[in-house]
């Protein structure tokens, strides 16, 4: 994985710690969002199948990944969903709280 434009603030909330033993899973690919300021983040090659929740507030998520995701209104991948396949983006004023990759 790799991060463009770090922000620990931004992504405190987002655990990216893998424990595998083999190759880890991950949706090949980059996932865009509008975080603070209005400021778009990036987050390459991220992990499938885990609940990671925004540290502050996030909007118009966008999925350049390989693999679908669905992003929640509310942590813990609680609320309402929007699902995005790939390519696909949110609108840019639609907040969200937590996302998850490849969903099962």
């Amino acid at each position: 994985m790799r991060l463009r434009r770090p922000l620990v603030a931004v992504l405190g909330g987002l655990a990216l710690a893998l424990t595998t033993s083999g190759a880890a899973l991950a949706a090949d690919g980059t996932f865009l969002w509008v975080g603070p300021e209005n400021k778009t983040f990036a987050l390459e090659n991220p992990p499938e199948h885990k609940c990671f929740d925004m540290a502050q507030k996030a909007r118009g998520a966008g999925n350049a990944t390989k693999k679908p995701l669905v992003v929640y209104s509310r942590k813990r991948c609680k609320g309402s969903a929007l699902r995005l396949a790939p390519g696909k983006a949110a609108p840019i004023d639609a907040p969200f709280a937590s996302v998850v990759f490849d969903p099962r």
